[in-house]
């Protein structure tokens, strides 16, 4: 892995928002309705990460991926469980909200050190669309299974969110 990792700034905010749009658009474009990704969605991204990196909290892990330019190329963000949190097991305090590398950066490394750097080896959980095979597959490999717990978000009803733990 040619990428350097570290703790984002609120000075990146702008660049996060981008890439987070970016790794949507290369990963889910197939599956979200026409007109998903338009000015108020970035604004909304943008909205996110500002209020995240001004205000960090304690419990918050975030790490961010660059390449040798200093470009943003993948980020990552665990945090303590919220949302459907029933029939969790009582030793699963992190959740991986997001893990996104863009795809010229697949492969190489740069996901499993997110990964590493957020989650380490503690039991997690997450939420995978279950039509995404490539990112199934890295997670099964990094211990995680399927409960047997699905959602479907109304905004993005072509995507079942599946919960995954370890």
């Amino acid at each position: 892995m040619a990428q350097k990792l570290r703790k984002p700034l609120p000075a990146d905010a702008q660049e996060l928002a981008r890439l987070h749009v970016e790794c949507w658009k290369e990963t889910y474009t197939h599956l979200l309705p026409e007109g998903f990704f338009d000015s108020a969605h970035d604004e909304q991204r943008l909205a996110m990460w500002t209020r995240v990196l001004d205000d960090p909290k304690p419990l918050f892990r975030i790490c961010v991926a660059e390449n040798e330019d200093g470009k943003l190329v993948g980020f990552a963000l665990s945090a303590p469980p919220t949302g459907n949190t029933e029939g969790l097991r009582e030793d699963v305090a992190r959740q991986l909200y997001n893990l996104y590398v863009l795809q010229a950066f697949h492969s190489d490394g740069t996901g499993q050190a997110l990964l590493d750097a957020v989650l380490g080896d503690e039991p997690a959980v997450l939420w995978v669309a279950a039509q995404n095979p490539r990112a199934i597959r890295f997670y099964e490999r990094n211990g995680f299974d399927f409960d047997g717990v699905t959602e479907v978000d109304p905004a993005a009803p072509e995507i079942t969110d599946a919960r995954m733990l370890r």
